[in-house]
């Protein structure tokens, strides 16, 4: 049986050099058999169980990808209008703002001017009751100035005269001194 195979795979005149060819090389004619019948199992089984799904798992592809692609074309489309609205929307929004901002510094330039009349009104009741108090505090040096001039003048006196000043001097000098410094 194996002559048969490699004699119809040779010409006639081959037929030797074929022998000593599959002689060499171990060819048996079963096992050559028994690797084809393999082999074609093999490929059914994997046409059958994972071929064909994969063919499948592809044009799924194929159909997600076209569809994906023309979800893609209305997105774009989508996206067009929506920016050109946007667009539209961020003008509108410009003019407003500039309108706003317009109507912010005639309302800041009120209230300065409000605020600067308000400072300007309370700058001035600062400077009078600084006034007031400086003159109430020159009244109260001055009198303070007066008592003790008087007590200067009824201690030098004493020490002067030598002798010790009854009350009543002591009242009508600082009296006189409190006229002379009053002129």
């Amino acid at each position: 049986m194996e002559n048969f195979v490699l004699f119809a795979a040779a010409s006639a005149e081959s037929g030797n050099v074929v022998q000593e060819i599959a002689k060499q090389f171990g060819f048996k004619t079963e096992h050559f058999i028994a690797q084809v019948i393999s082999f074609a199992i093999v490929a059914f089984l994997l046409h059958r169980f994972a071929y064909k799904p994969i063919l499948q798992i592809l044009e799924e592809r194929r159909h997600t990808i076209a569809e994906a692609l023309t979800n893609a074309d209305r997105i774009k489309a989508e996206l067009a209008k929506t920016e050109a609205a946007r667009l539209e929307v961020l003008g509108q929004a410009n003019l407003q703002a500039n309108k706003l901002i317009e109507e912010a510094r005639a309302a800041a330039a009120r209230v300065q001017e409000q605020e600067t009349q308000k400072a300007i009104a309370g700058a001035e009741q600062i400077i009078i009751k600084a006034r007031e108090a400086a003159a109430m505090e020159h009244a109260r040096m001055l009198s303070e100035l007066r008592r003790e001039v008087g007590q200067l003048v009824v201690q030098t006196a004493s020490r002067v005269t030598g002798k010790i000043l009854t009350p009543e001097d002591q009242k009508r000098l600082t009296e006189e001194t409190t006229k002379q410094l009053a002129a």
